[in-house]
């Protein structure tokens, strides 16, 4: 089996779902350039049956990006996949994501269909999709919550349809690794290599990231990300996270992506500008703390060897370096090491002398000190020594 894994992007569609997230046609145009930049497979650009605007976006990111695989999403019916198949008109490689709940619960709840009667409109939805496109994807909402026999059974009739690929969700977060790859390395065995197996995790026990990687091992080959993790409620597996550990940790993970990673800060950065938010601090890969050090002991290794303490190098992902910050944590070196970059040669005991004075300034300070405010301490402590000469 290949060792490529196909990243799917749907920062644009489930991404723009959540809230705080939606945006203007022109902003997921400005979105989906970096998208095309950071060299992401797929890239969903909206839902076009719900409404105006998302018809509009997949229309015009399919003009502005002739060359890039577009898929638009519609529910397992006529007007929808009709819908969809208008918006990719301008695309070069359209791809139809068409889907339809599962899980008995959403049989028995949403949809108040049968089985069988869901099966039908799955097949009939992606036989359609297929006489407008080439290349169709079927995903099974709900699926980890979906009676394996049951879609085992309908992935089969899809393929048999016309799809290509078979997305299987954890579309409300519920599985956990081990039973998630039970389950998806059951669906790859029965498609074999006549469908591409994909996976769509959400984090609602934060688990996404760490399902889809199960999922890989199990035999998927695509899986469906957002930057951020942006997506409905907890989010979505975060596209700059998985990218990272199968490019970090090719030990365990024997898998490559097409993934220019130096472009992954930025595209987290341009996403948080064009919605309400951007990631928490703490944010593997793209937070602001993320290659942040503020402890003294992690401060004196990352001096003397960056790696002691540094995994990844920043510009990997687009970030210039990793960044100490002095607050009361910090200790001699990290000081010394700034006084040094802000143009000062100090001796021992000056340095011991700042040491003292910026931990008395730092230990009532709930943030660290800003580079003016070590140079004002400098300039204190110099006074002093001064003063004391004469």
């Amino acid at each position: 089996m290949s060792d490529r894994v196909y990243i799917f992007d749907t920062t644009l569609r489930d991404g723009e779902q959540s809230p705080g997230c939606s945006m203007t046609v022109p902003e997921k145009l400005r979105m989906a350039r970096k998208l095309v930049e950071l060299g992401v497979d797929v890239l969903e650009a909206g839902f076009p049956i719900a409404s105006e605007g998302d018809f509009e976006a997949v229309e015009a990111v399919s003009r502005e990006f002739p060359w890039a695989q577009v898929a638009a999403l519609a529910r397992s019916c006529t007007l929808d996949v009709e819908r969809a198949a208008k918006s990719l008109e301008h695309a070069r490689r359209p791809r139809i994501h068409t889907f339809i709940a599962t899980s008995d619960i959403h049989l028995k709840y949403k949809l108040k269909k049968s089985q069988q009667q869901v099966l039908d409109e799955a097949v009939a939805a992606v036989e359609l999709a297929r006489r407008h496109v080439d290349d169709v994807e079927f995903s099974a909402e709900d699926g980890a919550r979906t009676d394996a026999e049951y879609l085992e059974k309908i992935s089969k009739a899809v393929v048999a349809a016309g799809a290509r690929t078979v997305n299987i969700p954890d579309t409300v977060g519920y599985s956990t690794p081990k039973e998630y790859g039970v389950l998806i390395g059951r669906i790859a065995r029965a498609l074999g290599d006549c469908a591409v197996v994909s996976v769509h995790c959400h984090d609602d026990l934060g688990l996404a990231v760490a399902n889809s990687l199960a999922a890989l091992d199990a035999g998927a080959r695509q899986i469906e990300c957002t930057v951020n993790g942006i997506g409905e409620r907890a989010g979505n597996c975060s596209l700059e996270e998985v990218v990272m550990i199968l490019k970090t940790r090719t030990d365990v993970y024997p898998y490559h992506t097409g993934i220019h990673t130096e472009h992954l800060y930025s595209a987290s950065q341009l996403l948080s500008s064009l919605i309400t938010f951007g990631p928490q601090p703490n944010k593997s890969i793209v937070g602001r703390n993320a290659f942040a050090h503020e402890a003294g002991i992690h401060q004196d290794g990352y001096l003397k060897e960056k790696t002691t303490y540094e995994i990844i190098d920043p510009r990997t992902v687009g970030v210039p370096e990793g960044r100490l910050v002095l607050g009361k944590h910090s200790g001699r070196h990290a000081l010394n090491q700034r006084a040094t970059d802000l143009g000062f040669t100090l001796s021992k005991g000056e340095l011991d002398d700042l040491y003292q004075r910026f931990t008395a300034v730092a230990d009532h300070r709930k943030k660290g000190l800003m580079d003016e405010e070590i140079v004002a301490l400098i300039h204190e402590g110099q006074r002093t020594q001064e003063a004391a000469a004469d």
